[in-house]
């Protein structure tokens, strides 16, 4: 799956707003990854039960790698889970750099 380089809107709520925080991360700097023009897109089928997940990997605007699980609800983006990437992701990401 990809992600339009254009996003329209994302969603952020009391239900998400405070994921990435929990991981020092802010909700604009998670939004960032998603403008990275070697972001990683790829389907999270294992966590995909009622609706289908995706897995971002990408960097913000100050070379943070990330890893973003997200979905798309009414052409919305809801970022599930935001976090630094570890170290076995690297090799995923840099792929593409």
């Amino acid at each position: 799956m990809r992600v339009d380089k254009i996003v329209i809107e994302f969603e952020w709520n009391e239900g998400n707003r405070e994921k990435p925080k929990k991981h020092g991360l802010t909700p604009e700097e998670t939004e960032e990854a998603f403008f990275d023009n070697n972001k990683v897109v790829f389907g999270d089928w294992k966590h995909s039960e009622a609706e289908q997940r995706i897995t971002l990997l990408g960097k913000t605007k100050k070379g943070l790698l990330l890893n973003i699980t997200y979905t798309v609800r009414k052409n919305k983006i809801r970022v599930i889970t935001a976090r630094p990437i570890n170290r076995k992701e690297v090799p995923l990401y840099e792929k593409t750099a």
